[in-house]
């Protein structure tokens, strides 16, 4: 991520939308279960939060400068945090209860990956688990945010029938003017 990226996704103010707004919606109706699977919690902001939701929490981040403090700062919690590319990830299939993503999937640099991302992510879910998340829609504030940085969103249109693909079922794909949420089952 560029600077202003990574200063604003550790922000106090990203922190209280994430509570106030972004979790809320995409969580709606979820039950988390016993262990769950964060995919790219990059500073940890979503990761604060997750880890009161749940007995059992595991981070899984690509990115070694944001893995690495992250794994510091939730070292005797219940989170696990993983230095781990999320489109091979070193889990057994049908680990996790549940999956979240909180507006990173963009950061994925190609569709193919993303699918991949959500191929795996299906493969490490236990049948009956969803996937919950939230990205945001492509908008010339949200490019400008994301200069000199990987930017690739994900788009509401299609996102159902990718997800299907990738092996989930019961698909519910929303935007609004903030966000695109999505759930599916496994």
């Amino acid at each position: 991520m560029n600077e202003y990226h990574l200063n604003f996704c550790a922000s106090d103010e990203w922190a209280d939308a994430l509570k106030q707004w972004i979790l809320p919606g995409a969580l709606a109706g979820v039950d988390l279960g016993d262990d769950v699977l964060e995919v790219g919690p990059g500073s940890g902001r979503t990761t604060d939060l997750l880890k009161d939701m749940t007995p059992r929490l595991t981070a899984v981040e690509v990115d070694a400068t944001l893995a690495e403090p992250l794994a510091k700062r939730m070292a005797g919690t219940n989170v696990e945090v993983v230095h781990a590319d999320a489109t091979a990830m070193p889990f057994e299939d049908g680990r996790f209860s549940a999956a979240v993503s909180f507006i990173m999937l963009h950061h994925v640099p190609t569709a193919e990956l993303q699918d991949a991302l959500f191929a795996e992510v299906a493969r490490v879910l236990r049948p009956g688990a969803v996937f919950a998340g939230v990205d945001s829609p492509d908008t010339p504030e949200f490019r400008a945010m994301h200069v000199d940085d990987v930017c690739n969103p994900i788009g509401a249109e299609g996102l159902e029938t990718r997800l299907a693909a990738a092996g989930f079922a019961s698909v519910d794909v929303n935007q609004n003017d903030y966000v695109i949420e999505f759930q599916a089952r496994r």
